[in-house]
């Protein structure tokens, strides 16, 4: 034992360079880490009592953002095609949240029954469905605050179209939740301050979208990659935020979409070729664990969105990290957004019987050639 701790007294650690050298490795490694995690919501704003519907909601980002919320005080809606998921995870949330929670003498209420978290039924490959949903929500609350479409879907087969016979990746990212949106619109006006919020992604920058399809509904279009199929739905989503700020810039309602990054840990991986086989696992979980994003960072910036009173007056905005930043070229073409728009609303006029404000695109249509002369001016 003497001779031990003599050893130890002798040691020089100078007389190596593999300390620092791993010292610098930790550091490098935590560096990477802190600044791929992103920012942080800036603020802790309450949101007492307010009626919060969150799609996806049962795990993954959604979770995040639906435990986030209603530790704020909201009383969330999952919407969740996965029924028992969804209750799971609402009694998680209330268990969480309930555990974190100040009990007084004599208080004979379960902390967990303090916060409002429930699961709804809906399927977004099912624009009807879309329609229960929202006449089932419509009909029991007088309004509704906060709208977080997050529920998506990547690396699906193009080749099989959704019941209403639309591709995947554009019904399920963009169809759907523009249709969930204009039939919550009522109650989001209602509310003092209604929010939407879509979920979008980086993979925009790489789509591309054909001005004369916008929706990709050509026959070409089980031609498309997944990925290629994703990207381009999440451009949709970036234009048609910016139109339809345009469109309620005289409401109380704002509109703004954010990317939630590189996220590792959620159910859009299920399908990605990176969990294809345990040896591609092994191999890309150590870099994914350091390049990517857990769901609770990815969480941050629709969490900032849905809360900020700071963010009052901001719509059609894109956002990283919890700040405006520029999306693609073409998620700032302005005429294909007003195509794309368009030709959204008309599609679900035809194929759901969707009830528009009229007079919104009565007025957008007479303005049609003002709009195109202003563009050119730009």
């Amino acid at each position: 034992m003497e001779r031990l701790l003599t050893m130890f007294e002798e040691a020089d650690p100078f007389s190596t360079w593999w300390p620092t050298i791993a010292a610098l490795a930790v550091g490098i490694v935590i560096t990477v880490r802190t600044i791929m995690s992103g920012q942080r919501c800036p603020n802790d704003n309450q949101i007492k009592e307010q009626i919060v519907v969150i799609t996806g909601g049962n795990s993954g980002i959604g979770f995040e953002i639906a435990k986030a919320l209603a530790g704020r005080g909201g009383r969330i809606i999952l919407a969740c095609r996965n029924m028992v998921a969804g209750e799971r995870a609402a009694a998680i949330i209330k268990r969480e949240l309930g555990c974190h929670t100040p009990t007084t003498p004599g208080d004979d209420v379960n902390p967990a029954d303090r916060y409002f978290v429930e699961a709804r039924y809906i399927d977004l490959n099912s624009l009807r469905s879309v329609h229960q949903f929202a006449q089932q929500l419509m009909a029991e609350f007088e309004h509704i605050d906060v709208l977080v479409n997050n529920a998506g879907l990547v690396f699906a087969n193009t080749q099989v179209p959704t019941e209403d016979g639309f591709e995947r990746h554009i019904q399920v990212n963009y169809l759907a939740p523009f249709l969930l949106t204009q039939l919550l619109m009522p109650h989001l006006k209602r509310a003092e301050q209604g929010r939407v919020v879509f979920v979008s992604s980086h993979a925009h920058q790489a789509a591309k979208i054909d001005f004369d399809d916008p929706l990709n509904v050509g026959t070409w279009a089980v031609k498309f990659h997944p990925r290629d199929a994703f990207a381009h739905s999440k451009l949709a989503v970036i234009l048609a935020t910016r139109w339809l700020a345009k469109e309620l810039k005289d409401t109380s309602v704002t509109v703004n979409c954010c990317t939630p990054g590189l996220v590792r840990g959620t159910r859009h991986l299920r399908n990605s070729p990176l969990m294809s086989a345990i040896c591609i696992k092994v191999i890309t979980y150590p870099w994914m664990w350091l390049f990517m994003k857990n769901a609770y960072e990815g969480a941050q910036c629709a969490i900032r969105l849905a809360t900020d009173p700071q963010l009052k007056q901001v719509t059609g905005e894109y956002f990283n990290d919890c700040e405006i930043v520029p999306s693609s070229e073409a998620g700032q073409d302005k005429e294909l957004a007003k195509r794309l728009y368009m030709q959204t609303i008309k599609t679900l006029e035809r194929v759901t019987k969707l009830t528009v404000d009229k007079e919104a695109v009565t007025a957008g249509n007479q303005t049609e050639q003002t709009e195109l002369k202003e563009l050119t001016e730009e």
